[in-house]
């Protein structure tokens, strides 16, 4: 599963099955699926085992949550996901039957048949809650954008091969979930000034926002287009580049890497990038992060409607090498050689069913 596809050359166009425009995938239906009744019984017969013996969620392994034929059917997305285009959309999870701890199991379940789940945060939370509790998307000491109920611009997340969103609740309205192919954008960024490309290969600085790990500064370095072993990755969150120049020894961006940034995101905002799809409860998007920059519009709740979604970050033990800047971030690599997420040492990782 780690064959380089192409392999690719830095500033050179990209080409192949992981790239896609948002009209290709639009016009095609082989990344949704609708979960079936069979595989429904599946996952709740999955849930009353793990039930009946009483496993925490977090100690859950993919054995414990057996799946006899929707096991396979997730070890082809997984596949897709790493070598194919990257986006996977399921539908159809009953979540309004299920109890909080029924929905946060299925989930869990069908995510390690995906891949391993790591720490979101430095309290070692593996499921993250995306829902508007008063966050403050623009306070420098906040990272947790998702935590509000504010547009999210364009971003990858920091810490996972594979980032999944399950829908548990729409908000009254808005909310509508973006995804853009970064393969597809560099070859268009290329094509249009290849000195953007070339700005946008160089570390720049990414503020921590106070999310220190032992012997790590409160910033690190990453280009958003970066080029390793034949593939090319990206990491980027445009708030974290923006505010880095507040901590001691980081410059400011020049005018042409801000120009840069710019049209990155004006072009993701595009017709021919950006592809559109509403979450309805019980949806279950899986997107690969390392080539898939997403985001979602505002949205609004109603006194008893109100957006919420279950985030989890999944390492892919045999997936892509990553370049060093990935590991930068957290400063060690977990047992296969991933990144482990934002887990301080002697964290136990928790599984908390609503918002702490």
């Amino acid at each position: 599963m780690t064959a380089a596809p192409g392999p690719i050359v830095p500033f050179e166009p990209i080409e192949g099955p992981l790239v896609w425009t948002a009209p290709e995938l639009a016009a095609r239906d082989d990344w949704i699926h609708d979960f079936d009744d069979a595989e429904v019984g599946e996952i709740e017969a999955a849930l009353g085992a793990v039930r009946g013996r009483g496993i925490e969620i977090t100690n859950i392994v993919r054995n414990d949550f057996s799946l006899p034929r929707l096991g396979a059917r997730l070890a082809a997305w997984r596949r897709e996901l790493v070598e194919g285009p990257g986006v996977r959309l399921a539908r159809g999870l009953p979540v309004e039957r299920w109890s909080p701890w029924e929905r946060a199991a299925a989930y869990w379940g069908l995510g390690l048949h995906i891949g391993d789940p790591v720490s979101q945060n430095r309290d070692g939370h593996v499921l993250g809650h995306v829902k508007d509790i008063g966050g403050a998307f623009n306070d420098m000491n906040d990272r947790a954008g998702y935590k509000s109920r504010a547009r999210l611009p364009f971003h990858t997340d920091v810490g996972a091969d594979v980032v999944g969103l399950l829908c548990l609740e729409q908000g009254t309205s808005g909310g509508r979930s973006h995804v853009a192919n970064a393969l597809a954008l560099h070859n268009a960024m290329l094509e249009e000034d290849p000195e953007m490309v070339r700005l946008l290969s160089v570390p720049l600085h990414r503020d921590r926002r106070g999310e220190h790990l032992p012997g790590k500064g409160p910033t690190y370095r990453a280009p958003v287009f970066a080029y390793h072993a034949g593939y090319m990755t990206v990491t980027y969150v445009r708030r974290f580049i923006d505010s880095a120049p507040r901590h001691p020894g980081v410059a400011p961006l020049s005018a042409e890497t801000i120009a840069a940034l710019d049209r990155l995101e004006a072009l993701c905002e595009s017709d021919t990038l950006r592809l559109d799809m509403e979450f309805r409860p019980g949806d279950i998007q899986w997107i690969n992060n390392l080539v898939t920059f997403h985001g979602r519009g505002e949205f609004a709740d109603g006194a008893r409607q109100k957006r919420h979604l279950l985030r989890l970050w999944l390492q892919i033990p045999e997936g892509w090498p990553l370049p060093d800047c990935h590991y930068e971030r957290f400063g060690e690599a977990g047992d296969p050689g991933r990144p482990r997420g934002l887990l301080p040492p002697g964290t136990p990782l928790v599984a908390p069913l609503d918002v702490e």
